[in-house]
């Protein structure tokens, strides 16, 4: 693989594009105006490893509750603003790190200076968000309905429209619920600007569907070398689409954070309840950004040896787990109920080892 390189821009203390790593961020999903769930929100995508997030400001009341939502925030947030170019201009006051917007539908001329010059004296870059179920009606009878093309114009489109009053502090997403029409619209793209590319597959669906989607589309874009910064959506809670985030980086080879879990399919020979303690430990060690693999397996004659190269592992028998470092065997513990915690046990040491 071999990055595209793009301009690199600013998201309040966030790098993205250029040399920097391709960053992970996502979306609240509370109502902007409740500052207390929003920002408890925030510092749960924090937490695990979100680096911007965006918040909906669809109204006066919304954008009257960013000030105090910023002042609490661990990460830059961008305000998603569409129409009301106001809300925009209030967001940027209220101290938000970017917008998302499409220039296009927030006002005639006038107001799109007025959002470009505010934009400016802030420091707050702006993604051109380009969605295939809202494209402009002329394009879509141009292009005969939301193809990647059409797509890619209507993003060509609204740069131009910043361009052409001297603003380049720009990221642009081109976004589809179909995989290869969002695929062949960035890689369209990717070749006629050098812009930071935020991607994504939008309205992916629900927690299985939307991660495999995003896996697919995500991935042939970031093995293609495009994509400086992306979210996986889903409909789901928010903070599950970092952990699928992460997963796809670190499957290419591109970013690790935390631990990675191997754990077999299971089969007949499965002797524990191996399904649900693989669930256990994989929520326990949701908070580690340590990275290190950790086996659980059903099977202790081949789980050691199929996880020799894990750092940590336990693999099950009857009534009984055989807890490894690296295939060779630490100790045995015996009990259903006591493998959870005594394997708990021995990654907390191995950690401490490890910090120490």
């Amino acid at each position: 693989m071999q990055r595209k390189q793009t301009n690199a821009i600013s998201v309040g203390n966030v790098g993205i594009g250029g040399a920097n790593p391709i960053r992970v961020q996502s979306m609240c999903n509370t109502d902007t105006r409740d500052i207390l769930s929003t920002t408890a929100q925030i510092r749960q995508l924090a937490d695990t490893g979100c680096e911007i997030v965006r918040l909906a400001v669809p109204d006066d009341k919304a954008a009257a509750a960013l000030s105090a939502i910023r002042e609490q925030s661990p990460v830059p947030l961008i305000a998603d603003i569409h129409f009301d170019h106001r809300l925009a201009l209030a967001a940027l006051d209220a101290g938000m790190d970017g917008l998302r917007i499409n220039p296009g539908n927030i006002g005639d001329e006038s107001k799109v200076d007025a959002v470009v010059r505010a934009a400016q004296q802030h420091g707050a870059p702006i993604r051109i968000g380009v969605n295939g179920g809202s494209l402009e009606k002329d394009l879509l009878k141009q292009f005969g309905g939301p193809t990647p093309e059409a797509m890619v114009e209507s993003g060509l489109r609204h740069i131009r429209m910043l361009e052409k009053r001297g603003f380049t502090d720009i990221k642009i997403s081109l976004k589809t619920s179909s995989v290869l029409n969002t695929i062949t619209a960035y890689k369209l793209m990717a070749d006629q600007i050098d812009y930071p590319l935020h991607i994504g597959i939008t309205e992916a669906g629900t927690l299985v569907r939307g991660a495999v989607k995003s896996a697919v589309g995500l991935g042939v874009l970031l093995y293609e070398g495009i994509g400086d910064t992306l979210r996986v959506s889903l409909t789901h809670d928010p903070v599950a689409e970092i952990g699928v985030a992460y997963e796809i980086l670190r499957s290419l080879g591109l970013r690790e954070r935390g631990p990675e879990i191997i754990s077999c399919p299971t089969c007949g020979r499965t002797e524990i309840h191996l399904i649900e303690l693989a669930e256990q430990v994989e929520e326990a060690l949701r908070g580690v950004d340590e990275v290190f693999t950790v086996a659980v397996m059903g099977c202790v004659v081949n789980g050691p040896g199929e996880a020799k190269e894990a750092d940590i592992g336990i693999a099950g028998g009857r009534d009984l787990g055989i807890i490894f470092r690296k295939g060779e065997v630490v100790r045995k513990v015996k009990g259903n109920d006591n493998l959870l915690p005594e394997f708990m046990k021995e990654i907390q040491a191995f950690l401490k080892e490890r910090r120490s």
